[in-house]
């Protein structure tokens, strides 16, 4: 199937490299796993994404140490894909603010375009709004940031009431709040992600469904609810294609995650197409270097 094209510079707002030779990936753990347990790097993604009519893309990192982000910047201003970089530092820090200022003066500084931490792996299900993580936070929108959510249902509300404390600071869903495809289930978490969508200052990425659903038998058509969902709560104007790529190929190759991602939109016109495959992550993440072919 070939994606409906919504235009010129399409934008994948999610993927990620690693070179295990540098630092292990600790997650990747367990036979599911093993496809993943190599070297990922933008070489590899390159010719896919451009197969795909992918133009430009964003890095989001993966692990959480400092060393990461800066060699993901210098990455990016190396890289004629690379468009921005979601990087991480210690939101609990009393010098977050420091820490980003010298990111964004150093090498590859202007291609930090956002923050993530992995929230998913946080026991407390309302660590983001503890006080110290709120305190961070609004050093990430002070610096004109974006920040990165990977949440689990389960800490879809904390989510929102992180959103609704901090209305200056833009949060980007990742992975729509990994809903629970392979149960088919829809509730809470659909309730979960219109609650978070109902506030302004929040954008949803269409990434990471082929994953939470059964990797060996899944269908667009299964897909498609939780994609309605999050189209009908954000809108095209707030939502953002992302591949998760290489995490997809778990599931399903790169060509086949977009022409989904397409399957899933087909029916919006072409306007709204633009929003979802490029407007929504140019616009949230302020994206500057975005080829037109």
């Amino acid at each position: 199937m070939t994606v409906p094209r919504p235009g010129p510079g399409v934008v994948d707002a999610h993927h990620h490299v690693w070179d295990l030779s540098v630092r292990d990936q600790d997650w990747i753990v367990g036979a599911e796993l093993a496809p993943l347990r190599r070297d990922f790097g933008i070489v590899d993604l390159e010719p896919e994404a451009r197969a795909a009519g992918v133009t430009a893309t964003v890095l989001v990192q993966t692990v959480t140490v400092p060393e990461e982000t800066p060699e993901f910047l210098s990455l990016a201003a190396r890289s004629d894909l690379v468009a921005g970089v979601v990087g991480w530092t210690d939101l609990t820090a009393p010098d977050v603010a420091d820490t980003l200022a010298a990111l964004r003066e150093g090498p590859g500084g202007e291609y930090l375009v956002g923050v993530r931490h992995q929230v998913q792996g946080e026991p407390d299900p309302r660590w983001l709004v503890r006080p110290d993580v709120l305190r961070g936070l609004v050093a990430v929108a002070e610096a004109g940031l974006v920040y990165d959510v990977v949440v689990k249902p389960h800490q879809l509300m904390a989510a929102t009431e992180a959103a609704a404390r901090l209305p200056d600071l833009t949060f980007v869903l990742d992975h729509l709040g990994k809903p629970p495809i392979a149960s088919g289930a829809l509730e809470p978490w659909a309730q979960e992600a219109r609650s978070l969508a109902a506030l302004p200052n929040t954008v949803c990425k269409l990434s990471g469904l082929v994953t939470e659903a059964d990797w060996g038998s899944w269908t667009t058509q299964e897909l498609r609810p939780y994609a309605e969902t999050v189209l009908d709560a954000f809108g095209p104007e707030r939502l953002m294609f992302g591949s998760d790529w290489p995490v997809c190929r778990l599931a399903a190759s790169y060509a086949e995650v977009v022409s989904t991602a397409g399957e899933l939109t087909a029916w919006l016109d072409r306007a709204e197409r633009q929003e979802v495959f490029t407007g929504t992550a140019v616009r949230t993440y302020g994206l500057t270097r975005v080829p037109l072919t």
